[in-house]
């Protein structure tokens, strides 16, 4: 056979060693040309009698990527035409074939009678772990990087290749659950654990390994292949089982409110395939399958989390004049909080840092930050004293701006005052004058601040977001007159500290802070209406959003959220902000001093032993109250959304965002935006642009001008158009 994507290579002892090697990819991925080869090689190896087993690894540093999702939107455009010149039931049965056929080829695997066992030389993901569960037998080389797992829940998909089925017979139900809801990656020694790997062997090893099963005398049948299996959590219908499913129904509930499809079909294809018999079982999951990638969540999740966001992670908005910087060394201004997470993430990605602050000790505790964090890792397995004290090594703390020399980038993360952010940056620029300069602040304009630069040119906003080690994203802030060199050299560290880039035109609030400030004052201002706080947060997090915005606002400090009222008020007149929300802060901050989580005391009670509670003198706060079961749930749900989507639309009609794939990647990995959704533009989209233009104007209509749709909205509406179809990426325009 002729083989472009596997090479196969047959020893004395009749031993086929497959190896998965795609041309032209840093990645193995499954495309419909590797399911064929893969499908003529398993029929080839099964009728040559030559052949006694087969191995399959890879000839790439990874095993499998997973699927190519390119793949997934094929299909779904096949349903779509179909939909139109066959109708519906022809469409679903042809998606249905289509979408089932890596299940039935990795039946196939397992089936055919000749051991196959999967050595695992790298991280094995999706389709491609999927393929490692179908062998009889799974070797995997001990490498601390590797990583495997089914992480297809995070892009609203769930494994549909027989991974659902074979995870709930090989675990016990509530392992299987979580382990499918939370698409975890797992370290291979971890995955031994829970006997998804059989055996980790020293790389050198591995094939040895694998044949060595194979001539010991390795069976080809699964466990559930064998007659008299039994399920390892027992009958579905007994007492066992129904201590499981229920709790688990009721813990989905609570963690999704019903907000992903994909979610509630893992649920459904484990308890009905538990209940029947394998073959049968999936049939039902490809069923689930098929119907959750017509889902508009599935859509809209793959395009932003994963196609999106792949884009701007490669350097989609990087400016293709400027030659790749050679970024060795960064100077951090501030060893406060984000100073100190800065430095951190960037000594973790092998760079050079000097952490600048007042006084020794000052700049000594930023950096017992760093010690702090990898401290934690190792008590967790994840590092060794060793990487500690590499880490920590590439940190020099110190209050002397002379040791910025050698520095191409310095990242000013100070007070939030323009006074003492000048005077920062200018002890910085006496030592690195032709350094790029960039300024963390989520407030200030950037254009501003770099009037007082040496260079306007070389300084641009960097918004990292707390806590800096955990948030995935960056704003990168064009100032008037930031050059391509800057932002190229900004989008470089991004990359290089493993984040994702969103680049935004200067504004007040910039896009996330901008759009978030809607969220929060919409939960003010839902307060100050007489509706009770408890169901406020509810809300939320019903809408989707991680937290209520009561929460939200403690974590970000209220008086930070009264602060910004009166700098807005006194830059833009009262008009500008509305009197209940300033009341509210006003009391909040100044009669009662709370100030958010950060003094433990704000819309939350935060006992230092205990969970935080909602403060019980807000009632007092409020003029009116509301009879919760008179309120519309609905409603408050799409207050909550609208509000943020309509500002993202007013942030693209005003030039603050120039590409629809930032707009939703930054709201999701920003402030949470509901991630099912697709994010704030895609929100709209999916809901259709007019069905949105008649929300807001209903909502406008009962709650004020806040709501009023912009003409972008009102011209896409009347044209029938959608901000995806009307400013697609030039890549994605090309390929339509």
């Amino acid at each position: 056979m002729s083989a472009q994507i596997f090479k196969l290579d047959t020893d004395a002892d009749g031993i086929a060693t497959v190896i998965w090697d795609a041309p032209g990819r840093s990645m193995n991925v499954i495309d419909i040309a590797t399911i064929q080869e893969l499908s003529d090689l398993v029929e080839a190896t099964t009728a040559d009698d030559k052949v006694k087993g087969v191995i399959i690894t890879s000839g790439k540093d990874t095993f499998c990527a997973g699927a190519d999702l390119t793949l997934l939107n094929t299909m779904r455009g096949m349903f779509t035409e179909m939909v139109k010149t066959h109708g519906e039931e022809a469409a679903a049965k042809k998606l249905f074939e289509e979408s089932r056929k890596l299940s039935q080829l990795y039946r196939r695997i397992e089936t055919c009678g000749k051991p196959w066992v999967a050595a695992i030389n790298g991280t094995a993901l999706g389709g491609g772990f999927e393929l490692c569960l179908a062998c009889h037998h799974r070797v995997a080389a001990d490498n601390d990087k590797t990583r495997v797992g089914l992480p297809e829940i995070k892009i609203g998909l769930f494994p549909g290749a027989g991974g659902t089925t074979r995870i709930s017979r090989m675990m016990l139900p509530a392992d299987a659950l979580q382990f499918l809801a939370k698409g975890d990656q797992l370290k291979v020694a971890r995955a031994k654990g829970l006997k998804l790997i059989d055996n980790v062997i020293p790389a050198a090893d591995l094939i040895k390994a694998a044949k060595d099963w194979i001539k010991a005398g390795g069976k080809a049948e699964a466990p559930w292949d064998v007659k008299g299996f039994k399920n390892p959590g027992g009958p579905v219908w007994s007492k066992a089982g129904m201590m499981v499913f229920s709790p688990a129904n009721a813990l989905y509930r609570k963690q999704t409110y019903d907000n992903y499809p994909a979610a509630r079909a893992i649920m459904q294809v484990v308890f009905d395939g538990l209940q029947l018999p394998f073959d049968l079982a999936l049939t039902v999951e490809s069923r689930h399958f098929a119907h959750i990638l017509r889902s508009k969540e599935a859509a809209a999740m793959i395009r932003t989390l994963f196609v999106s966001m792949g884009e701007l992670n490669k350097g989609a908005r990087r400016p293709a004049n400027v030659p790749a910087s050679k970024l060795k060394k960064v100077g951090i201004l501030g060893a406060g909080f984000m100073g100190a997470g800065i430095a951190y993430v960037s000594a973790q990605a092998g760079l050079d840092v000097v952490l600048i602050d007042r006084d020794q000790e000052a700049a000594d505790k930023g950096k017992a930050l760093s010690h702090k964090l990898m401290t934690e890792q190792i008590s967790k397995g994840r590092a060794n004293t060793a990487a500690r004290d590499a880490l920590l090594a590439r940190i020099t703390a110190t209050p002397d701006y002379d040791a910025l020399k050698g520095c191409d980038l310095v990242i000013e993360a100070v007070f939030e005052d323009r006074k003492v952010k000048a005077e920062a940056t200018a002890k910085a620029q006496a030592v690195v004058p032709d350094a790029v300069f960039g300024s963390n602040t989520s407030t200030l304009p950037i254009s501003s601040l770099a009037e007082t630069a040496k260079d306007p040119a070389k300084f641009i906003g960097i918004h990292f977001f707390s806590p800096v080690e955990r948030m995935m994203l960056v704003e990168i802030i064009m100032g008037k007159k930031t050059g391509d060199a800057a932002l190229a050299m900004a989008l470089d560290f991004v990359r290089a500290i493993r984040k994702t880039p969103i680049v935004v035109n200067d504004s007040r609030g910039f896009y996330t802070s901008r759009v978030v400030g809607t969220y929060i004052r919409e939960g003010h201002l839902m307060l100050m209406e007489g509706v009770p706080a408890a169901m406020i947060e509810n809300v939320g997090r019903m809408a989707g959003m991680p937290v209520g915005p009561l929460s939200l606002n403690d974590e970000v400090a209220v008086d930070l959220a009264w602060k910004i009222l009166k700098a807005t008020e006194a830059d833009l007149g009262k008009d500008a902000v509305d009197p209940r929300q300033k009341a509210l802060l006003e009391a909040m901050v100044e009669k009662h001093g709370r100030l958010g989580r950060k003094n433990a005391k704000g819309f939350y009670d935060y006992p230092e032993k205990g969970q935080k509670t909602l403060w019980p003198g807000l009632a007092g706060l409020q003029q009116t109250t509301l009879d919760p079961d008179t309120i519309d749930v609905e409603e408050l749900k799409q207050r909550l959304l609208v509000i943020q989507a309509l500002e993202t639309a007013r942030c693209f009609e005003e030039g603050v965002l120039t590409d629809v794939r930032e707009a939703d990647v930054g709201s999701i990995l920003g402030f949470g935006f509901a991630p099912f959704s697709g994010g704030t533009l895609s929100y709209i989209d999916f809901m259709g642009v007019k069905t949105f233009v008649s929300l807001c104007e209903a909502l406008e209509k009962k709650y004020g001008a806040r709501f009023a749709p912009n003409a972008l909205l009102r011209d896409l509406a009347a044209k029938g158009e959608t901000f995806y179809g009307r400013f697609a990426p030039k890549a994605e325009r090309a390929a339509a």
